[in-house]
């Protein structure tokens, strides 16, 4: 095998790497656009429905403290770790805390659904984002 042949190597292998990360790219963007349908088509539900809103509130990563957010919308797990807003973003409801975020209120930042919801955390529960907005949906203005 001379040098030649180990270049061809070197960069065919290259050249699978790279297609191999574009095809998971291509995937994660297609789950993310899936995922973001469902939580529009949720926000539209839940409004046609006449589903109360309330001020969302989130937690430090500890899960002690409670603070205010300028948030309205829905929790969708009974945890309240997770929410929608009424602009149809999703929320993890997790913040780091601090003086400031007591005085002032925290500010989740909104992030990409998840197809899976706890999909790879440590207790291994993972729920399909599907399941979660429809078991909210069902419950109405009674959940917890």
């Amino acid at each position: 095998m001379g040098e030649v042949d180990g270049l061809d190597w070197r960069e065919r292998q290259r050249r699978a790497v790279r297609a191999h990360a574009a095809a998971d790219d291509r995937r994660r963007a297609a789950e993310r656009a899936e995922a973001a349908e469902l939580v529009a088509e949720f926000v539209a539900e839940a409004t046609r429905r006449g589903l109360a809103t309330t001020r969302l509130v989130a937690r430090d990563y500890a899960g002690r403290g409670r603070y205010r957010t300028r948030l309205t919308g829905w929790y969708i797990d009974r945890a309240r770790t997770r929410a929608v807003d009424v602009d149809g973003r999703f929320h993890l409801l997790t913040v780091p805390g601090g003086l400031w975020a007591r005085l002032l209120g925290a500010e989740p930042r909104p992030s990409p659904p998840p197809l899976i919801v706890g999909e790879g955390g440590r207790d291994g529960e993972s729920v399909p984002l599907r399941t979660l907005l429809a078991r909210r949906l069902d419950a109405g203005d009674g959940w917890p």
